[in-house]
């Protein structure tokens, strides 16, 4: 019995090796199966590399032949504006920064994919593989983006396609018309071109899906990506025909910022100049002061405006407002020159009235006087002679008193006695004016003067308003559908 129990532990003993033995032969297969498996499959990566672009496989100065072995490469364009940096008004151009990428297909670069293990091969410098020549025919810097490592790499698919990928920040030209600023839309343009392929070498296209692409919440300080048109703009010259590719990205202004910092201040002087039609015409250092402070502003205005733009040959829309609302201060302070001139000629004009009724009021004096002397003397002839009342008596007593006031009326007439000229009255029903009637109730031409202004210069910049508006307005609209 005890023998018995001593070999079935045996026998136990002996499986349990067994078993054991199989469960690390097991892993030691799966250890086999996917290990290598997975180091051969970088190996081969590595293989392929050296095999498709070797030194001896591969030159990368000979361009990729085109369809069917003929014909010139074409090479799509795909590009993705990441942010528009800046915009700039006075040197006319603008900084952007892209992610600009080309794909194209070469056939010495096609290798096997190891039944779809292999989607593609990526390398991360450009000189191991023929590239487009491709430039920016309006840029005027750029630079590409190093940190941490260089910020591109090219992909190399099974069946020889090649797509290469960079991120670059350029700044570009870019011609503006300012006719209707800061009311206007700028069409900026994006430029690519072949620098030494002809197009029978070498041919660019645009992406058919999504040729630009624009990130998301794109964001510009003072202008809005309104849209862009893609174009083709194939050039020519004494050495061929150079494939380009053009993309038109289209900014409207945003015209807030130009409201408040420009119109609404400018609107301001205007108005407050306006206030010196309402003092005094004798108050001469508040309405002096005034019209030189708000004149003196306004230039100041103008000419901070005029330091943020570029100096074009023709009129902006910006100069037209401010060269009215200058005109109307200037205005303001004319009117009280006119003013000041009125009030002494007023002054002058009382002072003469004063002197002819003092005048005046002399010669009544001197003139009763005269006739109750001649009446005097008659009286005292006729008594001293006794004589009888005769037809005679009454014409010698007229001619007295005509000898005695002969001198005063010549004097008061200033001289000019001789004029016989008969007096002559037209009555003619007089004509109501309502104007001329709401003036009268003003004494002097110099108020007369500032209750006009007070009228008119509201009116005419009332006027200019919707003019200026309803134009500039409705001429953006027209650009806007262009």
């Amino acid at each position: 019995m005890d023998r018995m129990k001593e070999t079935m532990s045996m026998g136990g003993a002996g499986v349990g090796v067994s078993v054991g033995r199989l469960f690390v032969l097991l892993l030691a297969v799966l250890a086999a199966l996917c290990g290598p498996v997975s180091a051969n499959f970088r190996e081969r990566e590595k293989q392929i590399i050296d095999e498709i672009i070797g030194p001896g496989n591969y030159d990368k100065r000979i361009r990729p032949a085109g369809a069917n072995d003929t014909g010139p490469a074409v090479v799509h364009i795909n590009i993705m504006i990441r942010n528009v940096q800046t915009i700039s008004d006075v040197k006319m151009e603008y900084s952007i920064q892209i992610t600009f990428r080309e794909q194209w297909t070469d056939q010495r670069l096609t290798f096997d994919n190891m039944q779809g293990r292999i989607q593609y091969l990526t390398l991360t410098e450009t000189d191991m593989v023929w590239m487009p020549d491709l430039f920016f025919k309006n840029e005027k810097e750029g630079h590409f983006h190093n940190i941490i490592l260089p910020n591109l790499y090219i992909r190399i698919y099974p069946d020889g396609g090649v797509l290469y990928s960079i991120r670059i920040s350029l700044t570009l030209s870019c011609p503006m018309d300012l006719k209707l600023f800061p009311l206007d839309r700028q069409q900026c343009q994006l430029l690519m071109a072949s620098y030494g392929w002809t197009t029978e070498d070498l041919v660019f296209l645009w992406k058919d899906v999504e040729p630009v692409q624009v990130t998301k919440n794109l964001h510009l300080p003072r202008f809005t990506l309104e849209k862009f048109i893609t174009d083709y703009c194939n050039s020519k010259t004494n050495t061929g025909e150079y494939s380009c590719l053009r993309v038109d990205l289209v900014f409207k202004r945003e015209f807030s910022y130009y409201l408040i910092q420009y119109y609404i201040p400018c609107c301001m002087l205007v108005i407050v100049s306006w206030v010196s039609f309402w003092l005094d015409q004798n108050a001469v250092p508040a309405r002096v002061s005034l019209g030189v402070t708000t004149l003196l502003t306004m230039s100041t205005q103008t000419s901070s405006i005029n330091n943020t733009l570029p100096p074009v040959s023709y009129t902006k829309a910006i100069d037209v407002w401010t060269g009215v609302c200058l005109t109307f201060v200037f205005g303001a302070l004319l009117e009280f020159a006119l003013v000041n001139y009125a009030s002494r000629s007023d002054k002058h004009r009382e002072k003469l009235k004063e002197k002819l009724k003092e005048h005046k009021k002399q010669w009544e004096m001197e003139h009763a006087a005269a006739l109750e002397a001649a009446l005097q003397e008659a009286g005292e002839d006729g008594h001293t002679f006794g004589m009888p009342a005769t037809p005679t008596r009454p014409r010698r007593l007229k001619d007295l008193l005509l000898a005695k006031m002969k001198p005063l009326v010549s004097r008061h007439n200033g001289g000019m006695g001789g004029d016989k000229r008969p007096c002559e009255i037209h009555l003619t029903a007089p004509r109501q004016n309502c104007c001329r009637t709401w003036l009268s109730k003003f004494p002097t031409r110099s108020k007369r003067i500032d209750v006009i202004s007070r009228i008119t210069f509201p009116i005419v910049f009332a006027f200019f308003n919707m003019a200026y508006w309803s134009t500039y307005l409705f001429t953006e609209e027209e650009e806007g559908k262009e």
